[in-house]
C-alpha cells in the first residue's frame, strides 16, 4: 500500500472523529511493530499539509528486555523530522522475575500505560496516538463479548482524566493487511517484539479465529467492524461516515 493510500484513511479517521485540534502536541508510542511505525509514517506525512497545525513526537516504553533493539527506529524517526524519547524502565524484571506472572499481559499492559502517560506529559503533549487499526477493533469487541459478556470496544478518542491525556486512534480504517503491504512497500524498520509471551495470548487466539472466519464467511470482518461504528458504544456515534 502506497503512502497516500494511507494518508486518505488516516486522514478520514482524523476527521470523522475530529482527532486533531490546532496547537495540539501528539505522542505516538512507538512498540517497534509494524502498526505503529506505520502510524508515525502516516502522522509525520499529515503534519505537513492538515489544515489544523500539530507538533508530533515519538516515544517508546523500553520494558528492560535485554535485546531490544531501537537504532534504526532512532534512524527512522530521524529522517522523518520527529523528536524521539525512550523512556527506561524495569517493568519486564518486575513482570516476568519479581511477580514471576502466569498472565502477564494485564500487569504489563497497565505498567506500561502508566509509565507512557507519565512520560508524554513530561514532554508536554496533550494526546497520544495509539495504532489500533480495523483488525483490532474487531478482536477487542470480540474479546469483550466472550470473556466479559459484553458488547464493547475502545473508542476512536478516549479522555484519561486520570492523567489529563487524551487517546486517539488514527489507524481505525486500515486492515492489518493493509499496514504489512506499507512496511514490505517502503522498507520500514520493524523490530521483532522480545516479550516471551508474544503470540500466546488470547488476542493472538481471537485473530487466528477472525482469519478463519474470513476464509469461510468473506468480509466478516468488515461485517463486525460496520455493526459497531454503526453501534452506541461510547465514542463511536459521532462519526460522520464510518465505511471505507
Amino acid at each position: 500500500m502506497k503512502l497516500q493510500q494511507v494518508l486518505s484513511r488516516v486522514r478520514k479517521a482524523v476527521d470523522d472523529y475530529n482527532m486533531i485540534e490546532e496547537g495540539d502536541c501528539i505522542a505516538v508510542g512507538i512498540s517497534g511493530g509494524k502498526d505503529s511505525l506505520t502510524l508515525l509514517h502516516a502522522l509525520a506525512a499529515l503534519r505537513r499539509f492538515y489544515p489544523k497545525k500539530f507538533t508530533l513526537k515519538a516515544i517508546t516504553v523500553d520494558l528492560g528486555f535485554d535485546n531490544m533493539k531501537l537504532e534504526d527506529i532512532t534512524a527512522m524517526c530521524k529522517e522523518l523530522d520527529v523528536e524521539y524519547h525512550i523512556e527506561k524502565t524495569d517493568i519486564a524484571q518486575i513482570v516476568f522475575d519479581e511477580r514471576k506472572e502466569s498472565s502477564p499481559c494485564s500487569l504489563c499492559a497497565k505498567m506500561r500505560k502508566g509509565a507512557l502517560n507519565e512520560a508524554i506529559k513530561a514532554m508536554g503533549c496533550n494526546k497520544v496516538a495509539y495504532a489500533h487499526h480495523k483488525d483490532d477493533v474487531v478482536e477487542t469487541m470480540l474479546l469483550s463479548l466472550f470473556y466479559e459478556g459484553r458488547f464493547h470496544c475502545f473508542s476512536p478518542v478516549t479522555y484519561l482524566d486520570r492523567s489529563d491525556v487524551i487517546v486517539i486512534r488514527p489507524l481505525i480504517y486500515m486492515n492489518e493487511a493493509d499496514v504489512v503491504g506499507f512496511v514490505r512497500r517502503y522498507s520500514v524498520p520493524v523490530v521483532k517484539s522480545p516479550c516471551p509471551v508474544d503470540k500466546k495470548t488470547k488476542r493472538e487466539y481471537v485473530h487466528q479465529m477472525v482469519k478463519e472466519l474470513n476464509k469461510d464467511i468473506p468480509s466478516v470482518r468488515n461485517r463486525m467492524f460496520t455493526a459497531i461504528t454503526d453501534s452506541d458504544l461510547p465514542g463511536w456515534s459521532s462519526k460522520k461516515d464510518a465505511r471505507y
